[in-house]
């Protein structure tokens, strides 16, 4: 059969290393921060204006080199512009869906909402501090968790002094929020 009629990468395991973002739940709001916005929005532009048109012009040059099949710039050049493609697909269809709240805005300081930054005490006496974000702002690191994540959904609404229980695998744990704080 003539290399025409045949899939470049007839291999599905190559992609496979790729790692697919996770969709977001049925129902429920694409809540961002206006930091978190302008980071999905910079990486796009960047994809869109830089990393595509050097990758293109990269498989270009190489395909007139002759035999694509044993072409390695050719062959990774066209992996990357597929992963290239999807993260831009993913980035537009994220940005479509943001609804960007800013917590500054927040007139109730008093109780925990998204963009909040609380500290909270576990029931070894330890504490913790983590600001709730938007689902694509996740930074472990930084102690940016998701607002749909278990402890963010116990946090919500909390007040200061308010002892609230989250779900674990190990089981019910106990949280005291000490502190409830707004950027801005």
């Amino acid at each position: 059969m003539s290399k025409a009629f045949t899939r470049e990468n007839d291999n599905p395991d190559d992609d496979d290393d790729l790692e697919e973002p996770q969709p977001l739940p049925k129902g429920l709001k694409n809540y961002m921060t206006p930091p978190g916005f302008q980071r999905m929005q910079e990486e796009l532009r960047h994809l869109l204006r830089v990393e595509r048109p050097k990758v293109v012009e990269v498989v270009s040059w190489a395909a007139g080199n002759g035999d694509r099949s044993e072409n390695g710039d050719y062959l990774y050049g066209k992996k990357r512009l597929r992963e290239i493609d999807r993260r831009i697909r993913f980035l537009n269809k994220r940005l479509e869906s943001a609804s960007v709240v800013n917590p500054q805005d927040q007139k109730n300081r008093e109780q925990v909402f998204f963009g909040a930054t609380v500290t909270y005490a576990r029931e070894d006496d330890s504490e913790n501090t983590v600001t709730i974000v938007g689902v694509d702002e996740v930074d472990s690191d930084h102690g940016h968790i998701s607002w749909i994540s278990p402890i963010a959904r116990a946090l919500l609404k909390a007040r200061e002094g308010d002892v609230v229980e989250v779900r674990t695998p190990a089981g019910v744990e106990k949280l005291e929020v000490l502190e409830i704080r707004y950027a801005g």
